[in-house]
């Protein structure tokens, strides 16, 4: 630092040792200061370096963070030409989708903050082990051996991080949402870097490692359909069903209970499958999220009411049973009499 000679017995890089023996020339009390000033220093300095280089590091991921809460992509629906509840409702889901991205930069950089802190205590706590005289290549052999080790035995647990971190960053699915794992369905509960935890319809808990999830099915991020498929008859008027499936879905979307569920007007897209006893239509509804369900119930409840007063028929499955008796062999045919029910 001072670019002066080594003096003495003290080593390259320890100045205060050599100020100290080129004051005195005194190894004893060069060797002294370098123990009670000369190291203590450089303890401190290291500590600070470690404070300034995490707080730098720090506010370089917080402005990472602001940008991800901010949002990269423009909003892909039009506010053109929109009033009263149309635009009431979009502004909802907009609040909702912003506050999960908020919630989805916070938790990266809380989890890159922690990783960054872990890589620098090390690495500084390493340094202050050197500078105190601790033989460190020992240490760095054992790290080594120990990180060779845990890549061969504890595989499955890496790649459980490493899915962890990759479904938090991607946003796959958070707490509450209701997901499809492959395995197991239901609420998510808690999400881990390891391992993710939901209860399904029954109430059983599903713990399922990250690393084995191959794909996942989320029906309760940012919006939600409910999909009511309704059959009627042959005989019906098919147009007639459709516009009464219209106004029945146009009615629940007016109703005020449902303001804030129904995002969309619904959409009768008309004929789906042909049954043998009957033919399919759909009525598609986009709702906020995890409300498909109710609104689904709701719809098909006044879907039958209106069915019922406007006499079309929901077709029943129709069978045909022989009743056949038994006779002995070689005896004229039994009889068979069709019952039809």
């Amino acid at each position: 630092m001072f670019g002066l000679a080594t003096q003495g017995s003290c080593e390259d890089g320890h100045d205060v040792c050599n100020l100290t023996y080129q004051a005195t020339s005194n190894q004893t009390a060069a060797d002294a200061a370098d123990l009670l000033i000369g190291k203590p220093l450089t303890v401190v300095g290291l500590v600070l370096l470690l404070f300034v280089t995490r707080w730098l590091l720090h506010r370089l991921v917080d402005r990472m963070v602001a940008r991800a809460e901010d949002g990269v992509l423009p909003d892909r629906m039009s506010r053109f030409g929109m009033r009263g509840r149309a635009l009431q409702q979009a502004n909802t889901r907009d609040l909702a989708t912003s506050t999960r991205r908020v919630q989805r930069a916070k938790t990266m950089g809380d989890l890159l903050k922690s990783v960054l802190t872990g890589i620098l205590i090390a690495i500084v706590g390493t340094m202050i082990l050197s500078e105190v005289g601790v033989n460190i290549a020992p240490i760095i052999a054992s790290a080594g051996i120990l990180g060779l080790a845990l890549g061969f035995g504890a595989q499955s647990m890496v790649k459980d991080f490493l899915s962890g971190v990759f479904m938090i960053f991607e946003d796959q699915y958070g707490v509450g949402d209701v997901v499809d794992l492959g395995e197991a369905s239901g609420t998510v509960e808690a999400v881990s870097l390891r391992v993710t935890r939901l209860r399904d319809l029954s109430g059983t808990v599903w713990y399922v490692p990250n690393g084995t999830i191959l794909r996942v099915g989320n029906m309760s991020q940012n919006w939600s359909r409910a999909v009511v498929d309704v059959t009627v008859g042959y005989g019906e008027n098919l147009t007639h069903a459709q516009d009464v499936l219209r106004d029945v879905a146009h009615d629940l979307w007016q109703d005020d209970d449902f303001k804030n569920v129904i995002i969309e007007e619904p959409e009768v897209t008309g004929v789906e499958v042909f049954n043998p006893d009957s033919v399919t239509l759909r009525v598609l509804i986009k709702t906020a999220p995890m409300e498909q369900w109710g609104v689904a119930r709701q719809l098909r409840q006044r879907i039958k009411a209106r069915f019922d007063h406007e006499g079309i028929e929901i077709p029943l499955p129709q069978r045909v049973v022989w009743h056949r008796d038994e006779r002995p062999t070689g005896s004229p045919s039994a009889e068979e009499e069709p019952v039809q029910g």
